[in-house]
């Protein structure tokens, strides 16, 4: 189950020739993988590249009229491998995750893919997630391409080129016998347009067209020695040679006019629509993208095209290339091609624009002014300037109002996440058994790294905590506690953690957060999933009887110590962590933590409860508060609990200086403010009321009666 239905993007999927596609650019890639005749499909979910393994997961009527294979990976390794099937048979694959992270687990099998190269095309769509607004590291999927000889494209945000870059990278993949990355920047993925659609393609060789044989046993296609030193020579002899021809002659990256020629901008293509943007605020290109300085956008940035290049900048005084990251790869490679054909044409990049971060409007506009002054004096570029002394002023007057720096605002989780609990109970257990090494790991847990928790001393990888403790293990004194979600869990912590310590019987703590799902990337379903049971109930229950369930299998594999624990049970999670820690045994100690995902819960019942107010049923719906005349202003379940609804507001009372604790309406009635006040012991201020709609005639009577016995007189 997906954060959301796509009910309309599957229509848009099953548009023909002549029919007008208007979507996000996702979607649009998702299109152009239909129509490019692709056999199978595989993924591991993750921003931004989400839903196009998520719609094609729904659209199981549509993929299997087709014959596409569709498989939701349990990690990027497991899809990466799935391109083995390109390898020795004439068919179409494309896979999809989130980069660099997913880039980093698939690694291995994409050296082994790229070593013998691919007879049916390979694509892999990976979601740059570079920047500012990023959530992973700050690294590019260049390096990757790099080193393993794999094509990268960057197509410019135009859903048109995209969709013709898909398209064509099945193509190229195909002519040079090599795989394909398309990276997507998160403005891309999310861009909107309109492109014409095509017919979708049904492959020859499809899970409706089977083969008959298996492909004839080549030695030379194996990533094995020795034949992976003829690979090598392959690589540059044959391929790159072949992927040059191929791109120049379908003309995949594009040169834009300009009447100004002494200067030329080169520029991957993803960055291309931030870079008409900058030059219409110089007053250099309409809103048309009409520029007046020419521009090569390079939809394809690995391989280079040497007669490109020299050909763009042969009779310029200079170029410069615009390239967002570090280290400058496309800078340092076109100044070898300009060497090479010895030619004198200033080359600029780094020197003119930062080294590292996004390249926003701001950071464009104010490269270009200090690159354009010195080869076109001529120009105005007065209008620029004021942009530039605009976004300055405004800065100074917001410092200037505010006084200071704005509070930080990190992310934090979710009105209540069944996980703010555990932590809230690690605080109180560490009153008791002190401070304690946490290994935080991927995934929604990783907000507890912030206030009012502050619990993580490394993150190494998804499902990499167990893993990352046991280093620590040998040299603390107390037992360090790893923390995992399922989905980490499943992806890769049952065998780079749990197998590991039990391999080297490890004294180690692992708590798993068991929500049902890998919500961090959008509540897709997992092996421990509820089943329809659970989702159908409008209990609350989180799991079901089944044998796919994580306690089986961390039985199954030998672990000893085990203790499954209500998320919302502060008092029992707390005692249950002190256990973990004082124990006489010695050996890997299990805790899982249990509670549905809030949102995915919430998702499920509010359908239920309408449809029960629309027939005019009872429902009943539980809230907490704060009575206001007994709290004393102390505030400790605020610092203990970090929930959004549970805030401050002025008291009511003359004599009560300081603010009261308070419950927004935003309450999901979790429990967790009553839970962690009767836990730690702090004052009884908290209440539980039943908020009951379409009330029963004995709902009526009790409601009465309680008044009546507690009015004043």
């Amino acid at each position: 189950m997906a954060e959301v239905s796509f009910g309309k993007e599957i229509d848009l999927l099953k548009l023909g020739k002549g029919e007008t596609f208007h979507g996000e650019g996702i979607l649009a890639v998702t299109k152009a993988l239909l129509q490019s005749g692709v056999t199978y499909v595989g993924g591991y979910q993750g921003a931004p590249v989400s839903h196009l393994l998520d719609v094609m997961v729904e659209a199981k009527e549509l993929m299997g009229d087709l014959g596409v294979n569709v498989q939701s990976c349990t990690n990027e390794a497991s899809a990466a491998a799935m391109l083995g099937a390109s390898i020795m048979y004439p068919v179409r694959g494309a896979v999809t995750w989130k980069s660099i992270v997913g880039t980093n687990v698939a690694a291995d099998a994409l050296s082994n893919l790229s070593s013998p190269g691919v007879m049916g095309g390979a694509l892999i769509v990976v979601g740059e997630d570079y920047g500012e607004g990023a959530s992973v590291i700050q690294e590019r999927t260049h390096a990757f391409a790099m080193k393993s000889t794999m094509w990268l494209m960057d197509p410019r945000p135009n859903l048109t080129t995209i969709v013709r870059m898909v398209e064509k990278s099945f193509e190229l993949s195909e002519a040079s016998n090599a795989p394909v990355i398309m990276e997507l920047r998160i403005r891309a993925c999310h861009a909107r347009g309109a492109f014409e659609a095509s017919d979708n393609v049904a492959p020859k060789i499809s899970a409706r067209e089977l083969q008959k044989m298996p492909a004839e046993f080549l030695y030379d296609r194996l990533a094995h020695p020795p034949v992976t030193y003829r690979h090598e020579k392959l690589k540059f002899d044959v391929r790159m040679p072949a992927a040059r021809k191929f791109i120049a002659d379908h003309k995949l990256n594009e040169v834009f006019g300009g009447k100004h020629d002494d200067v030329g901008l080169i520029i991957q293509g993803g960055l291309y629509n931030g870079l008409i943007r900058a030059l219409q605020e110089l007053g250099l290109a309409d809103i048309y993208g009409r520029t007046e300085i020419p521009i090569l956008a390079l939809n394809v940035v690995y391989p280079l095209v040497p007669d490109e290049i020299v050909k763009f900048a042969a009779g310029r005084k200079a170029v410069v290339v615009i390239e967002e990251g570090q280290p400058e790869y496309i800078e340092h490679e076109i100044g070898a091609i300009l060497r090479r054909a010895d030619l004198n044409t200033v080359l600029h990049g780094k020197d003119i624009f930062p080294q590292a971060g996004e390249y926003t409007l701001e950071v464009l506009v104010a490269g270009l002014l200090k690159l354009l002054p010195r080869y076109l004096p001529a120009l105005d570029l007065g209008r620029g300037s004021a942009f530039v002394d605009e976004i300055a002023g405004l800065r100074a007057k917001a410092q200037s109002a505010l006084v200071g720096p704005l509070p930080p605002r990190p992310p934090g989780f979710c009105v209540g996440c069944p996980e703010r609990p555990v932590f809230a109970a690690l605080k109180l257990a560490e009153r008791q058994v002190g401070k304690v090494h946490v290994s935080a790991d991927i995934g929604c847990h990783a907000f507890a790294t912030f206030e009012p928790f502050s619990f993580g001393n490394s993150i190494l990888g998804y499902g990499m905590s167990l893993a990352s403790s046991a280093g620590v293990q040998g040299f603390s004194e107390k037992r360090p506690i790893a923390i995992m979600g399922d989905g980490g869990f499943w992806h890769n912590g049952l065998l780079s953690g749990v197998t590991s310590s039990l391999l080297n019987h490890g004294d180690q703590i692992l708590v798993i957060m068991k929500n049902g799902y890998t919500s961090a990337t959008g509540t897709q379903d997992v092996l421990s999933t509820p089943g329809p049971q659970a989702q159908a109930s409008a209990s609350g229950a989180s799991s079901v009887n089944t044998d796919l369930t994580i306690e089986n299998t961390l039985k199954g594999m030998g672990v000893k110590w085990l203790r499954t624990v209500d998320n919302y049970r502060v008092g029992d999670m707390r005692k249950t962590i002190v256990e973990a820690m004082r124990t006489p045994f010695n050996g890997l100690k299990v805790i899982i933590a249990e509670g549905e995902c809030q949102l995915e819960r919430q998702r499920r019942l509010r359908p239920v409860r309408a449809r029960l107010l629309g027939q005019g049923k009872r429902v009943v719906r539980e809230r907490f508060g704060v009575d206001e005349d007994t709290c004393t202003g102390d505030h400790s379940c605020i610092r203990l609990s970090g929930c959004p609804t549970l805030t401050v507001k002025p008291s009511s009372d003359p004599l009560k200086t300081d603010p009261v604790a308070h419950v927004t309406n935003g309450c999901v009635g979790c429990g967790l403010c009553g839970a962690n006040a009767h836990a730690a012991t702090l004052c009884p201020s908290f209440y539980r009321a039943e908020i009951v709609t379409n009330p029963s005639w004995f709902d009526r009577a009790k409601s009465g009666f309680r008044r009546a016995l507690t009015r004043t007189a």
